[in-house]
């Protein structure tokens, strides 16, 4: 039986706002992104994951839905979004949603109702409503994900309700059957339209507990810097969200989604994005229960360049047997790759290095658009922002904007992005590193990651292989992939130093003539250069 499609796949994911603009109204759009499929076809991927798409208030720039069946107005029309799934699968490119369906916007027809339709409306419960305490204090200490009280309110009920973001972000009831099903609903539309599958928002979040057990805090000797950045993070988030019976709900999703298999070709995929208790996406992703796959933050946020932001992380996951991981290193929530590992010192070298490292690790592989680039974190300032986080916690944290910045396509006006004026400025920092001046040097970040994305689709160990690593010591970080008789070694240099590495298993290994940096094979021990990446195969 042949494994399934996403299995070992690398998914580009395009926020579509900054992607491209097609009509110059200084926003990207859903035609742009269908005028750049030969440049995502170009990189080899897979598949495309697209930032969400639906008509949206804009309070958190899409993650706030007020129609789950409609475009928002401008990315384009549901005309628009069918030519590029066409267009998409033609290229022989899966297209994958964001959907986020632990919440709304609270302009959303469902929350209106529920809050002007009263306690015995019929969507009365379809959101967690709580009484206010004898005080009138919100009913327990639960925390917002962007800081102070989860609770918002409203006089209409004399009640609160659940937000575990923003307060334009009313929680929606899973526990409600009906709530239950409208959600599921969502993904039975898009899927009958063709979709090959999802990627949900904050999917350890669609249940809470119904007794409103308060939180407890992350002990004092435990906090970290993390922690003390946002409010919410001083809290175990154990019954506002991860319950273990949450499960049962993605559960539930994964099944309408296998439901649509071999519906307009094709198996379907979906994965969940698990922001909080890292040991929950292995549990909430299984061979048989729960979603396909997912990804945490661990390796979104790690800021040192340490073998453990990656080893850790696997050990953590073998807890899960069968587990299959998703792998993403950068995303529209994180500060750029090269910039958190290299700070004002990334470089051309650590951008190939850790992009040979993303597409050598076990899983199916997020790329975030400008990954491929080595496209360092913009900096803004507060003028420009149109994050509510940043806006929120200035100057402490610039927020998420810096990631967000439109992509450089050429060296002409406002870098090729649009013909107005952008919705973000563009990054002055990304001079010289656009999709134009990269294809045409030969040495280029981008030209590397076309490279390594195609020895990774024609190796079936670093594919579909499992992992082994090796007991090396850092800053060298070195693993097995294995995989239908393929064997291959793979070895990196986080260090500014040049390192040898020495094993057994070197004597019998050929070195590959893809890598970056400089390495050399003598007996059982490979040399590698600073930041560099090597690749030998057991014979």
């Amino acid at each position: 039986m042949a494994e399934a499609w996403w299995k070992g796949a690398i998914l580009y994911h395009v926020y579509v706002r900054s992607f491209f603009d097609s009509n110059g109204d200084g926003h990207g759009d859903l035609p742009g992104v269908e005028a750049k499929l030969d440049y995502i076809q170009s990189l080899g991927v897979d598949g495309i994951w697209l930032s969400p798409i639906h008509p949206s208030p804009n309070r958190d720039w899409g993650y706030d839905i007020a129609d789950f069946e409609g475009i928002q107005a401008d990315y384009g029309t549901p005309q628009d979004f069918q030519r590029l799934l066409d267009a998409a699968h033609d290229r022989g490119l899966k297209v994958v949603l964001d959907e986020v369906l632990s919440h709304t916007s609270d302009v959303h027809p469902w929350f209106v109702e529920s809050l002007t339709g009263g306690r015995e409306g019929p969507k009365a419960n379809w959101y967690v409503w709580a009484d206010p305490q004898d005080d009138g204090t919100a009913p327990n200490n639960w925390l917002s994900v962007f800081g102070g009280p989860a609770w918002a309110y409203q006089p209409a009920r004399r009640q609160h309700y659940h937000h575990k973001f923003l307060r334009q972000q009313p929680k929606l009831n899973w526990r409600d059957p009906d709530a239950r099903e409208a959600a599921l609903s969502v993904l039975d539309f898009w899927l009958s339209r063709g979709v090959d599958g999802f990627r949900l928002d904050v999917a350890g979040t669609y249940l809470h507990d119904e007794a409103l057990t308060p939180n407890p805090p992350v002990p004092m000797d435990e906090r970290r810097g993390l922690h003390w950045s946002h409010a919410g993070n001083l809290q175990q988030h154990l019954y506002d969200s991860n319950l273990a019976e949450n499960v049962e709900m993605l559960d539930l999703i994964r099944r309408r989604v296998e439901a649509h298999d071999g519906r307009n070709g094709g198996d379907r995929f979906v994965f969940g994005e698990f922001s909080e208790e890292e040991a929950r996406c292995g549990a909430y992703c299984t061979p048989t229960e729960g979603l396909h796959s997912g990804y945490t933050f661990v390796m979104l946020l790690a800021r040192k360049l340490q073998p453990t932001f990656v080893t850790q992380h696997y050990a953590t996951l073998e807890s899960y047997p069968g587990h299959w991981p998703t792998i993403s290193f950068s995303n529209h929530d994180v500060p750029r790759t090269v910039s958190r590992f290299g700070g004002k010192d990334a470089s051309p070298e650590l951008a190939k290095m850790l992009f040979a490292l993303l597409v050598s690790l076990k899983g199916t592989t997020l790329i975030y658009q400008g990954e491929e680039l080595g496209l360092p974190q913009a900096s803004l300032t507060r003028d420009q922002l149109r994050d509510p986080v940043g806006d929120l916690y200035w100057p402490y944290d610039g927020g998420r904007d810096g990631c967000r910045t439109p992509m450089p396509w050429t060296t002409g006006p406002n870098m090729g992005f649009t013909t107005g004026d952008p919705w973000l400025p563009l990054a002055r920092e990304h001079a010289g590193l656009s999709v134009e001046e990269q294809g045409e040097d030969p040495d280029s970040v981008l030209n590397f990651s076309r490279e390594m994305i195609a020895f990774r689709k024609a190796t079936s160990a670093l594919a579909l292989g499992e992992i082994e690593f090796l007991g090396v010591d850092a800053p060298l970080v070195a693993f097995v992939r294995r995989h239908a008789g393929d064997e291959v070694i793979c070895v990196f240099n986080f260090g500014d130093a040049p390192q040898v590495l020495a094993h057994p298993s070197l004597e019998r290994a050929e070195l590959l003539p893809l890598r970056t940096g400089e390495a050399d094979l003598r007996g059982g021990s490979v040399g590698l250069s600073p930041l560099a990446a090597a690749f030998l195969r057991l014979v």
